[in-house]
């Protein structure tokens, strides 16, 4: 019976072990590392020629948005190329970007759609910039985002760069939940790339040294993060500029939500399949990292799974030791109680989702929800991935 005791404690804490690192361990290893680099120095103005791409898909709703908030951008104009791609489009998506070919706006489009790499891929020709800004349609850049993203280019051994992404004020207690792990994100971000290199990129605000772009393959689902390792993969930096800002609106709902990181984690899936082309060579700090950072997240519902199972099994077999470890009685049931409580709130917060609206106390309800159905979303990407059913073709999700 002791040796039950002793397999499911393992299991519990084993798999616990994995979730704290995750969330937890490898923010606070990462950061304290990073204190032992100086901070660096704010990159000083530099204007190289930029081209802002942005692939847009039957997106008629924001696209005229887009490209207004583009041309207002602060860069020198003839050092600043705004390019359209619209494969496949069948809305009024390339109608609406032609009326603006007056004012510079340039677009490529053909009927057939192939997906959004190899649209990217198609325009690659088309690029006059030395530095490509990847955009989406519906995000927004402030005035000095450019500018920003292209100052530290002016360093030969910075490949890529990638800005923050911010969510806009306003969208309820699922866009408070999504502001607050873009915060957390970015955090990380900062003390990697105060290392040296971060391991993640925000595609909607991303921007590539032209000579570091290697072309991916058609069928990748997570373009920019394979663009990114690619870069690090050469011996190139990339690096993270919180200052060069991107705001957009959340998914309409947490069912959206879920549908998109379901793609996302599909994607990342494929990523760890294919990890002899993703990690670096002879760089084993960042192969610490971007396993620890990319690799290890999607595994986390699987040990949500088990360290639920496990804590059941504990308080149904009890040790019949006092032991904190074995979970004998009543450490097993306190801890089961918390867990029942922690999914209780995440079933309150996704069916209940305007009760956040009601008081920021309330609003915490949403962060058990946010975290269940993101780890929801990975655990169905995970099979999505297996039986190949996850396409390569990016489904559009609406914005609020």
């Amino acid at each position: 019976m002791e040796t039950v005791s002793l397999i499911v404690a393992l299991l519990f804490w084993g798999s616990s072990g994995i979730i704290l690192y995750v969330y937890l361990g490898y923010p606070i290893f990462i950061a304290l590392l990073a204190k032992l680099r100086p901070q660096a120095e704010a990159f000083p103005a530099y204007l190289p020629t930029v081209t802002l791409l942005i692939a847009a898909y039957n997106e008629e709703t924001v696209v005229e948005s887009k490209i207004k908030n583009s041309l207002a951008i602060d860069y020198p104009r003839e050092k600043f190329q705004i390019l359209f791609v619209s494969d496949g489009s069948s809305d009024a998506t390339p109608q609406i970007i032609k009326r603006f070919e007056n004012q510079g706006v340039e677009l490529l489009h053909e009927a057939q759609r192939n997906g959004k790499m190899a649209a990217i891929n198609r325009a690659m020709p088309s690029v006059r910039g030395e530095i490509i800004v990847f955009s989406d349609a519906n995000n927004y850049y402030q005035p000095d985002t450019i500018k920003k993203l292209a100052a530290p280019f002016q360093d030969p051994k910075i490949g890529a760069v990638s800005g923050a992404k911010l969510i806009a004020d306003g969208d309820g207690s699922l866009g408070a939940s999504e502001g607050l792990y873009w915060k957390y994100e970015s955090y990380i971000k900062k003390q990697e790339s105060r290392l040296g290199s971060c391991t993640s990129v925000a595609g909607e605000i991303f921007a590539l040294r032209k000579t570091a772009y290697l072309k991916p393959p058609d069928n990748i689902i997570n373009d920019d993060f394979y663009l990114g390792m690619q870069v690090i993969r050469q011996g190139l930096r990339l690096v993270y500029i919180p200052e060069a800002k991107s705001i957009e609106r959340v998914s309409l709902t947490a069912q959206d939500e879920i549908k998109r990181r379901m793609r996302i984690n599909a994607g990342r899936y494929q990523i760890i399949a294919n990890a002899e082309k993703i990690l670096p060579k002879n760089q084993p700090l960042l192969i610490w990292q971007i396993i620890s950072h990319k690799f290890l997240r999607p595994l986390v519902p699987f040990g949500m799974i088990l360290a639920l199972l496990a804590n059941i099994l504990a308080v149904v077999i009890p040790s019949t030791k006092n032991n904190f470890f074995l979970l004998s009685n009543p450490f097993g049931e306190i801890i089961l109680g918390l867990q029942i409580l922690f999914y209780g709130l995440a079933f309150i917060g996704t069916a209940f989702p305007k009760l956040g609206e009601k008081s920021k106390i309330i609003r915490l309800l949403y962060l058990p929800a946010f975290l269940t159905n993101s780890n929801l979303a990975a655990l169905r990407g995970f099979f999505q991935y297996l039986r190949g059913q996850q396409s390569h073709l990016w489904e559009r999700i609406e914005r609020r």
